[in-house]
């Protein structure tokens, strides 16, 4: 996924990565194909976490990056990707492989698989971050990478 990262121009500024081994673990396969070693923040918090408290850890911290890749887990991150895009896709913009973004949006609420990423876009400081505030930009699995 760091690969795919670095070859889409997502590479983060930061990373705010659960304090669990698996989450430690996939990390640091992510970071090796990234090209570059971003800050992390290792965060007991993103651990068992639910959307909103997700959502609340975002929206009270002041983090500095513009491009913060989150490495947590089900079912509190895919829900808060779901929830951060809203309950209808926007228009416009890349979704991994699909044609449109309401076909990124509807495999997204489909299924979220181990190691997915959504890449969601927001304007403002992370303090406005809200329910329905961003747009869904991308959306691929690494099967879709082979």
């Amino acid at each position: 996924m760091g690969r795919w990262l670095r070859a889409a121009n997502h590479v983060p500024d930061q990373v705010l990565c659960s304090t669990a081994r698996r989450a430690r673990e996939t990390w640091q396969l992510t970071q090796s194909g990234l090209g570059t070693e971003p800050p992390v923040q290792f965060d007991r918090r993103v651990y068992q976490a639910s959307a909103a408290q997700l959502l609340d850890l975002l929206s009270q911290a002041n983090y500095p990056a513009k491009a913060l890749l989150i490495v947590g887990h089900d079912p509190g991150l895919p829900e808060l990707a779901l929830m951060l895009a809203g309950t209808a896709p926007p228009e416009g913009g890349q979704a991994g492989s699909d044609a449109t973004p309401d076909a990124a949006f509807d495999r997204m609420r489909a299924k979220f698989p181990t190691c997915a990423v959504a890449v969601l876009e927001f304007a403002g400081s992370w303090g406005r971050l809200r329910p329905g505030s961003a747009r869904l930009t991308g959306f691929v699995t690494p099967r879709e990478l082979g």
